[in-house]
């Protein structure tokens, strides 16, 4: 069964979460109960799969086998080559899941969810090397954080010690009507931004474009700006779902989104827009190639470095999405708009060319929507579609 896919699911939502809401609103202790529901919604969602999970199985026995190991090796010794094996046995389902599919029919190691329960892993990791982590992690918060069911199949990636945080906050029932007030809130958003406006784009509009558009022009144009808004309240519909559906189990799950569509540039969209993965990639990827460049001083050029940094970024992220030509077109294009947008920010505090007031901050935003939309518009495919 689909998280949040069908009004089937919210149904049993409501019943394995009641006693959650009992117990919250009279100020008790609910998590033990949630790992349970935990368990159970795994259950219910992998039921029709036995491949995805067994898959998950044995996925969570990997990753939780090799944190464990890490973190008892880190405490005795720190070397850059146990690190950076680890790193990769961390991926490297994740990669198998995504590479074998083209070269090979295998298609048994792959599950829903398994590349935001592998971000989950690696940033322990990593975050393990950087003393970050230092003690011995409980076997049962580890598997709750890896396996927490609402962020399962999309997000957000959480942080783990963000995450314990949570649970060892003492929740009175007076706190708890509050999240869950915002839980619920968050539910209903998603109601509106899934079922409602992101459906009704896609029916009213996107399906109906060889009725709508009365040229080629018109059609991709139409499509283009049609997809990109269907892309984000589709996709923050599901946020929200999960986001308030960790509320409501006491757990203050990351946003995701926010307000996208105002970004007055391309740094500021990636700060709103799939947040937790656009700053997982920061801090793990991008960071460290910053740091790992300078420290081995191979690069001395601060802007060098950054657009080398952005490269590789987005050239993952792209990758990360598939091998299709799009999605490699899509990050190296968001690649190229990054180190363009750091030439033109030189180049403004040398200059003042562009000042700031009410005017142009309207036009930043105004244009940057456009080359947001056509990135989009990359991303879908139809880019490259014939048929059209």
């Amino acid at each position: 069964m689909t998280p949040y896919g069908s009004f089937t699911f919210f149904f049993i939502l409501v019943i394995l979460l009641a006693p959650t809401v009992i117990l919250g609103l009279r100020g008790r202790i609910f998590h033990a109960y949630n790992m349970f529901v935990t368990v159970i919604a795994l259950g219910i969602i992998f039921a029709s799969s036995l491949q995805q999970a067994v898959a998950l199985i044995g996925f969570t026995i990997w990753q939780v086998s090799l944190i464990k190991s890490y973190i008892h090796y880190r405490k005795k010794r720190n070397s850059d080559l146990v690190f950076y094996l680890a790193v990769v046995l961390s991926i490297l389902p994740l990669a198998m899941s995504k590479l074998l599919p083209y070269f090979s029919t295998i298609t048994f190691i792959g599950f829903l969810g398994i590349s935001y329960l592998t971000f989950k892993g690696t940033q322990l990791v990593m975050e393990t090397r950087d003393g970050l982590i230092k003690e011995d992690l409980p076997i049962t918060r580890l598997l709750y954080f890896i396996l927490f069911f609402p962020t399962i199949s999309s997000g957000p990636i959480d942080r783990y010690r963000r995450f314990v945080k949570d649970l060892d906050a003492q929740i009175s029932g007076e706190q708890y009507k509050l999240y869950l007030y915002e839980g619920i809130n968050k539910i209903f958003r998603g109601f509106l931004y899934k079922y409602i406006i992101g459906y009704s784009i896609n029916y009213y509009v996107i399906s109906k474009l060889k009725f709508i558009a009365h040229s080629p022009l018109e059609h991709h144009l139409y499509y283009m700006y049609a997809y990109s808004l269907y892309l984000f309240f589709d996709f923050a519909g599901y946020s929200a779902f999960a986001i308030g559906v960790s509320y409501v189990m006491g757990i203050k799950s990351p946003e995701n989104f926010n307000k996208p569509f105002i970004s007055r540039n391309i740094k500021d969209f990636w700060n709103r827009w799939h947040m937790s993965l656009s700053f997982w990639f920061r801090d793990y990827v991008y960071m460290r190639f910053i740091f790992w460049m300078t420290k081995k001083k191979w690069i001395k050029n601060r802007n060098t470095l950054s657009n080398l940094g952005y490269i590789l970024l987005f050239l993952l992220m792209g990758i990360w999405h598939g091998l299709e030509a799009q999605y490699i077109i899509y990050g190296l294009y968001h690649a190229l708009l990054m180190v363009a947008y750091n030439a033109f920010e030189r180049f403004n505090k040398k200059h003042k060319w562009w000042p700031q007031n009410k005017f142009t901050h309207a036009l930043s935003v105004f244009m940057t929507f456009h080359f947001i939309c056509f990135g989009f518009y990359i991303f879908s495919g139809q880019l490259f579609h014939k048929g059209v």
